[in-house]
C-alpha cells in the first residue's frame, strides 16, 4: 500500500484538488498558500506575479508555486483553472523555485482526473492516481517563461513602461535617457538584476503577450505584427526558439480536446 493511500484513510488528504473557471480580466488578489500549489491552464493565459517575477501560463502549461509563497493572478481572456494543492512532503518534491511546466495528454488527463476524483471525495481513486501523478510531474520539462522584474527604479521604471505595451519599439538608448541613465548602465543593470540582456528580457515579454493574443483566436500575422516583428517568418523562428514549436502547432495543441 502505498505511503499516500496509508494517509488517505486519516482526515486529512495529502493532495486536493480544485476546479474554477474566470472571465476575461479577473484578478486573484495576492495571497499564499500552507500546501505547494501547481496552477494548470486548461484554457486561456495566466500571469502569475510573485516575488520572483511574472510567470506565463498558457494553455496545457501548469505553474508551480511553492508552499508560502505569495503570489496573484492575472487573467487574459476566459480561463479554466484546475489547481492541484499538495502538503508539505510532496511539496519538497518539486523544489523552493516557481516554474513552468510541460502539460502532454498523460499528465492532462491525470489532473483533470485527480480533480473530478476530489470533486467526489473518492478517497480510493485519488490514492491510485497519486503515484503516477507525482511522477509525472517530476518528469515534466520546464519552460522559459518567466519574466524576471528588478528593484532598482530606474529598471524598474523601463521595465514597467515595456510591460505596458510590448509593441513599442524603443531603443536601450532610448529608454535610457527617459530614466536619466546612459545606456550602458541600464544594459548593465539587465544583466545584474536580472540575469539576462535587454533584448532577451523584451523578448519575452512580447512571447507573453503573443500567446495571450494566439490563444484568444487572433491572426498570427496580427500578433507578429503588434510583437515587433517585420514578418511571420522572423516571429515563427523566435517563438520556435524559445518555445521549441511553431505559433501554429501552438495553437493546435493549445485547442485541442480532451479525451473527457
Amino acid at each position: 500500500m502505498s505511503h499516500f493511500r496509508q494517509q488517505s484513510r486519516g482526515k486529512s488528504w495529502p493532495i486536493t484538488a480544485l476546479a474554477k473557471d474566470y472571465p476575461r480580466g479577473w484578478q486573484v488578489p495576492r495571497h499564499r498558500h500552507r500546501r505547494g500549489q501547481l496552477i494548470y491552464a486548461k484554457s486561456g493565459v495566466m500571469h502569475v506575479t510573485t516575488r520572483e517575477g511574472i510567470w506565463v501560463v498558457p494553455p496545457q502549461r501548469a505553474l508551480w508555486i511553492p508552499l508560502g509563497m505569495e503570489h496573484e493572478i492575472q487573467m487574459e481572456g476566459n480561463v479554466a483553472v484546475r489547481m492541484l494543492y499538495m502538503d508539505r512532503a510532496r511539496s519538497a518534491l518539486f523544489g523552493a523555485h516557481c516554474k513552468v511546466l510541460t502539460v502532454p495528454a498523460l499528465l492532462r488527463e491525470l489532473i483533470l482526473s485527480a480533480v473530478d476524483a476530489h470533486a467526489g471525495k473518492r478517497r480510493e481513486r485519488m490514492a491510485i492516481l497519486a503515484d503516477l501523478l507525482l511522477h509525472e510531474l517530476q518528469e515534466a520539462e520546464e519552460e522559459a517563461l518567466h519574466i524576471p522584474v528588478p528593484t532598482d527604479p530606474r529598471l524598474k521604471s523601463v521595465c514597467q513602461r515595456l510591460l505596458a505595451g510590448t509593441s513599442r519599439v524603443e531603443t536601450l538608448e532610448q529608454l535610457a535617457a527617459r530614466v536619466g541613465a546612459s545606456s550602458r548602465t541600464l544594459a548593465r543593470l539587465f544583466e545584474s538584476e536580472l540575469q539576462m540582456s535587454f533584448a532577451h528580457w523584451r523578448q519575452h515579454v512580447r512571447l507573453a503577450q503573443a500567446l495571450s493574443q494566439i490563444s484568444q483566436g487572433r491572426a498570427i500575422k496580427a500578433v507578429a505584427r503588434d510583437a515587433g516583428y517585420a514578418n511571420c517568418s522572423a516571429f515563427s523562428s523566435m517563438f520556435r526558439r524559445v518555445l521549441g514549436i511553431t505559433p501554429s502547432d501552438y495553437l493546435r495543441q493549445a485547442t485541442a480536446p480532451s479525451m473527457r
